[in-house]
């Protein structure tokens, strides 16, 4: 039943939302969209850094006509809010760890119609890895080409995702997780762009780094949001 309800509440809440936004320039309705940022267990850092998600909302509400939120919310994956949410993000630098019932809640909320952005802020992949394994044991995730629209839906970013950090000094590289051809997660590696996302003095990212990051962060909202 939470996919069936989920599956409807996501084409309506777009409906209502972005079309009339696309439709007629800055029409506005009372339903702002915002981030809810998971909060997970297992000693992570799920909270790191709490001016991104506001900052990409304030920039995200002077470069295109959304009806935004001013702030994050917080959801755990045994939350009902979770179905409520189009899109969530997960972080951290450390540890994640998902019960058996959080990882079915989790595998409802995405394939009835909700969005996972995952970012690795360095140290999460192998434990992000292991417990999306437990979500969905039948898939693989997926190197996303630079000719994917979530690349170009907005903003155009022809050489892929921007490399924000350095960490080990490897290439950047995005994945998604595809259902009935839909793409119901996308994970970000060796970028760490919500980082990018910060205010200026936290991780001292130039500008152009900057705005790149929040740019990048805008095409996935938008992405998931009409995919």
């Amino acid at each position: 039943m939470k996919q069936r309800r989920f599956s409807l509440l996501l084409p309506l809440w777009i409906l209502f939302n972005v079309i009339p936004l696309i439709t007629f320039g800055q029409q506005q309705t009372s339903s702002a969209f915002t981030f809810a940022r998971l909060k997970y267990h297992g000693g992570g850092d799920w909270y790191n850094d709490p001016s991104i998600i506001p900052n990409l909302l304030k920039f995200m509400r002077q470069h295109t006509t959304m009806n935004l939120a001013t702030d994050e919310q917080h959801v755990e994956l045994m939350d009902e809010a979770l179905f409520a949410y189009p899109v969530v993000f997960l972080t951290g630098h450390g540890k994640i760890t998902f019960s058996a019932e959080e990882a079915r809640h989790l595998r409802e909320y995405l394939l009835g119609g909700g969005f996972l952005y995952a970012d690795d802020d360095y140290g999460m992949d192998k434990f992000f890895r292991e417990e999306m394994k437990k979500v969905f044991p039948d898939k693989q995730w997926v190197e996303i080409p630079f000719n994917h629209p979530i690349y170009h839906c907005h903003f155009d970013f022809p050489n892929g995702v921007p490399k924000t950090h350095e960490h080990d000094g490897r290439p950047p590289k995005t994945f998604g997780l595809f259902h009935e051809g839909r793409m119901i997660a996308y994970y970000t590696w060796e970028t760490n762009i919500s980082d990018g996302w910060a205010d200026p003095d936290v991780h001292g990212d130039p500008p152009e780094v900057r705005e790149k990051a929040l740019q990048m962060g805008t095409n996935i909202v938008v992405f998931a949001l009409t995919q």
